[in-house]
């Protein structure tokens, strides 16, 4: 069977609490074999049989035991992936307790982990495998890094992803740690869509085009589209990409202070502009205003002049000194 072939399938499974009470009843029924075995009278009737009865009680104690070994307890929001010799036997994600075929094994699951670990005090201590798989929605915040964006300007980008297993057959068989799988696909995710983009656009008349997006002032759409992107990739896991976020969007520091500066330009400029824009305003206004309400006659040059003056006063970044003229303005 080719993996990207293998679904998810329900396990065949009986109530797991009638097998514990039958397998107490097995053993029981074993216990009472091996009284009667050894020349005890029960019920008041003696067997001078012994040997005969140690092979009944030798099978009720076997088959106790695969009945044990096949009970399983499973908490809300976990499953198990069973396998029996080698081969995908099916899945159980309800919460309860069952009894499964005692020759069927839980897959461990890679992402914990297992095998030798050296502690402080140079002990070797052996980590158990784990079996289940977690169903809970997961948050993986990966680490800072380092991506030149559009233009070409290294940004430092950081992004949480909440995620959770959709299909245990497919995470468990079809990957071989779908953890660390997830995480990798997060960073190729994010590299390739980060390099699409600019971290913002400037426009030095203070407006940016609405059709264009920037990480900085997209962050919403970006991440929606990581998202898009790395739910493609790990389809395959089995894994359900719930949401994504920008956690950390900046500069690089080597290039930090110069694009400071450059921001700042850019919005001195818009200021400066919107600024300008009014004033020419407010200068055609008054002008107007004298000219319809006949308050003073001014020529081409006298206009020239007051616009000038009004200008200066009021794009001026200093509050202007007045200056009272007694005499004739000519």
């Amino acid at each position: 069977m080719e993996t990207k072939n293998i679904e998810e399938r329900k396990a065949v499974y009986v109530s797991g609490m009638a097998m514990l009470i039958l397998a107490i009843l097995i053993l029981a029924l074993s216990v009472f074999l091996i009284i009667w075995a050894v020349g005890s009278p029960v019920f008041g009737v003696f067997l001078d049989a012994g040997p005969i009865l140690w092979l009944p009680t030798s099978v009720c104690w076997a088959v106790a035991t695969l009945i044990f070994l096949g009970l399983y307890i499973l908490k809300p929001n976990e499953a198990y992936a069973f396998t029996v010799f080698g081969k995908y036997y099916g899945s159980i994600k309800e919460a309860g307790f069952y009894f499964v075929n005692p020759f069927a094994f839980p897959t461990r699951v890679s992402k914990e982990g297992t095998g030798y670990s050296i502690t402080s005090a140079g002990m070797t201590i052996w980590k158990p495998a784990l079996r289940k798989v977690s169903l809970k929605a997961t948050t993986l915040n990966n680490e800072k890094q380092k991506i030149n964006d559009q233009l070409g300007n290294p940004i430092e980008i950081g992004i949480v992803v909440i995620w959770r297993v959709v299909n245990t057959a497919k995470a468990v068989f079809c990957v071989d740690d779908y953890f660390q799988y997830l995480s990798t696909q997060c960073d190729a995710a994010l590299r390739n869509i980060v390099r699409l983009y600019p971290y913002d656009i400037h426009d030095q008349a203070g407006a940016a085009d609405a059709d264009e997006l920037s990480l900085r002032g997209s962050s919403k759409e970006i991440a929606e589209q990581i998202r898009v992107e790395l739910q493609e990739k790990v389809n395959v896991a089995g894994i359900e990409v719930m949401e994504a976020r920008i956690t950390h969007l900046a500069y690089s520091p080597e290039i930090a202070a110069a694009m400071l500066q450059r921001q700042q330009a850019s919005a001195i400029i818009a200021a400066r502009a919107l600024i300008v824009k009014g004033a020419v305003g407010m200068v055609e206004q008054a002008l107007n205003e004298l000219s319809e309400h006949s308050i003073v006659e001014l020529d081409n040059e006298r206009k020239a002049t007051m616009v000038s003056n009004l200008l200066v006063v009021l794009c001026g970044n200093k509050d202007p000194q007045p200056i009272v003229n007694s005499g004739s303005i000519y």
